[in-house]
């Protein structure tokens, strides 16, 4: 066996000032980038960074800095989550796998998938910052919201379905594709007995709703959302709102739908006028609903896998946008899952294939 070429290779950032830019806070995109490629060697010095050892491993990493000065250039901010999403494509690409991307197992990306075409793709700018997805799995849970009449984004806590939903339907509107905006969830902590909260009808929801009103209020002028809503433009409103009715020209989000029946789920996708884009988010591993009740995200990610102009993409904990404890949490509790009940359901694959 052929001994391992040791090799030497500079990489130097023209533009000084955006030196601190490419190191991140407290050095810590590059510190991704040494985690990534534990036996290359990295100095940096000035404007010049230097990678030592062997010579794949140093052509890996002086190309993983490369794209990120590409995405950085692209207006995207970098940040330790970038850097690594970055380093986990470029190894996809090229059907390797580094220390970062090994744990997590995901497969090979497209080769044309770059980095910088993916993670600068804007959705929304509002309120001076602009809406991206920061994964690849995000990336094409957004085109399939795009390109699909009914799109299921199901996947685990901080994976930014809904965040990502709401940012399409609030482009949605603003580019006048849709005539409003409906955000629906099922109350079913309350076990769909609400007379037992105190106040009113709107006091006793209010919880359930909560946290739609709260990614409404990072993408739309808190003041102008009171006025949206009287006119009709935006309605919050608990599922159970949702029967009897048809719903056209508009942008329709199901959240939490891992806590509907199967045939609340059948209500709910029916009401699909012309015009009009759903999308449809939960996370199957958080069934709130009472003992021996089937799910009826579960039930319809079988029953309508196939249909044409129906999507159904899963995020994992590689797409978790939260803190990277997040992800290493939800990864240990899936393995916990898999090793009690073996048929079980653990999070899969991020994307599946849909029929365009």
């Amino acid at each position: 066996m052929g001994a391992c070429v040791s090799t030497r290779q500079v990489v130097i950032v023209e533009d000084a000032d955006r030196m601190q830019e490419l190191m991140g806070s407290g050095d810590a995109v590059m510190r991704e980038i040494e985690r990534a490629f534990p036996s290359v060697q990295i100095l940096v010095r000035g404007n010049e960074i230097t990678f030592s050892g062997d010579e794949a491993d140093v052509a890996a990493a002086a190309g993983a800095v490369d794209e990120l000065r590409s995405v950085m250039a692209a207006g995207v901010p970098l940040t330790p989550q970038v850097a690594r999403e970055s380093v986990r494509m470029l190894a996809g690409a090229r059907g390797v796998v580094t220390a970062a991307a090994g744990a997590v197992g995901r497969e090979p990306a497209d080769a044309s998938a770059r980095p910088v075409s993916v993670l600068s793709r804007s959705i929304l700018s509002t309120r001076g910052r602009t809406i991206r997805p920061k994964t690849e799995g995000q990336a094409a849970y957004v085109e399939a919201i795009e390109s699909h009449t009914i799109t299921f984004g199901i996947g685990p806590a901080g994976t930014g379905k809904t965040y990502l939903a709401m940012a399409q339907a609030v482009a949605a509107l603003q580019a006048k594709k849709v005539n409003r905006i409906v955000l629906t969830r099922p109350a079913v902590e309350a076990g769909e007995r609400l007379g037992f909260l105190p106040g009113g009808l709107n006091e006793k929801i209010d919880p359930y709703l909560r946290p739609l009103y709260d990614a409404l209020h990072d993408m739309v002028d808190p003041e102008s959302i009171p006025r949206l809503m009287e006119a009709g433009t935006i309605e919050v409103a608990p599922l159970a709102y949702m029967r009897g009715r048809t719903l056209n020209d508009a942008f329709i989000i199901l959240d939490e739908a891992q806590n509907t029946t199967q045939e609340q789920m059948k209500m709910f996708l029916t009401r699909l006028g012309f015009g009009s884009t759903m999308v449809v988010t939960g996370d199957v591993t958080q069934v709130d609903l009472p003992g021996g009740t089937r799910s009826g995200l579960r039930a319809s990610r079988e029953i309508l896998e196939g249909i044409e102009d129906i999507a159904i993409c899963e995020l994992s904990a590689q797409d978790v946008v939260r803190h990277r404890l997040v992800s290493d949490i939800i990864t240990a509790y899936a393995k916990a899952d898999e090793s009690r009940a073996p048929r079980g359901g653990g999070q899969q694959r991020r994307f599946k294939e849909e029929r365009s």
